[in-house]
């Protein structure tokens, strides 16, 4: 399935020399049985307002800028997705990719990828989204492009990446891994964080009945905004609300001591899903 599906995997760019690029990259994954899915694609230009609440919501000024939010990420930090189909939340590891992890952490704390749709969802290889509900910002962040890292972690099940649409290409779009897509490791997809826990049994409920059709429509998508999704591809989820949570938030949470006498249960830990 990844000959085509790495294809989208790249971000549109609508020019002949892009399809040329995009056809290259292909010939680099494993051939399937079956016609596959391409690689995500990731694009930067938005749906205008996804539904009735980003109708009349605002945005954070201040992603109009993207040269101005270069802060340093935590060397882990979480992000709560709080989506149509439930919450789940990231964990990220700055040294998987330092940059990546770096633009995430700016993109999240700004709040960019609120009422943005998860455009791309095919079964068995990936969820794709980060096309900003709003147009101006998608076009401020069109250009913002950051250089790739050294891949220090496959793209196994859960895993987080950026898009690219070549070398040094990465700026909003992102995908899960549905599973190892190992074919993808060699393509400079470069993990920096995994969907913690059971989330996965959240993120493999995104609207998936467009298959790979949706993905492919993302110049539309850009151009023409929410009120083209809602005509369009009116199914596809949102993402409601990203923000950082834990050690990493703006606000730590207090820590209520335990009374002495009675200590409480160990908690069971749960290994996120690869």
């Amino acid at each position: 399935m990844e000959a085509n599906a790495t294809m989208r995997l790249t971000k549109s760019v609508g020019t002949a020399a892009a399809a040329l690029l995009l056809a290259a990259t292909a010939s680099f994954s494993q051939a399937p049985t079956t016609p596959a899915p391409a690689k995500p694609k990731s694009s930067t230009a938005s749906a205008a307002k996804p539904a009735a609440s980003a109708a009349t919501a605002t945005y954070d000024r201040a992603l109009l800028k993207p040269a101005l939010l270069k802060e340093q990420a935590p060397e882990t930090y979480q992000v709560q997705f709080e989506t149509t189909r439930g919450d789940f939340t990231i964990t990220v590891t700055r040294a998987w990719s330092p940059l990546g992890a770096d633009r995430f952490y700016n993109l999240v704390k700004h709040h960019y990828f609120d009422n943005a749709r998860v455009f791309r969802v095919v079964p068995g290889f990936v969820a794709q989204f980060g096309i900003s509900a709003y147009p101006p910002v998608t076009k401020a962040w069109r250009d913002a492009k950051i250089k790739d890292d050294s891949r220090s972690q496959s793209n196994k099940r859960g895993t987080i990446v950026f898009a690219t649409s070549g070398p040094n290409t990465r700026t909003t779009q992102l995908f899960i891994n549905f599973k190892d897509n190992s074919s993808l490791d060699t393509m400079g997809f470069t993990p920096f964080g995994i969907v913690d826990g059971d989330g996965m049994n959240r993120v493999e409920m995104f609207y998936d009945q467009y298959g790979d059709t949706a993905g492919m429509d993302q110049e539309n998508i850009e151009t023409q905004g929410e009120k083209y999704l809602a005509a369009k591809w009116p199914k596809l989820d949102t993402i409601k609300r990203a923000s950082i949570i834990g050690a990493a938030a703006n606000t730590p949470a207090k820590v209520t001591p335990k009374p002495a006498a009675k200590p409480a249960p160990k908690p069971t830990t749960t290994t996120p899903k690869q």
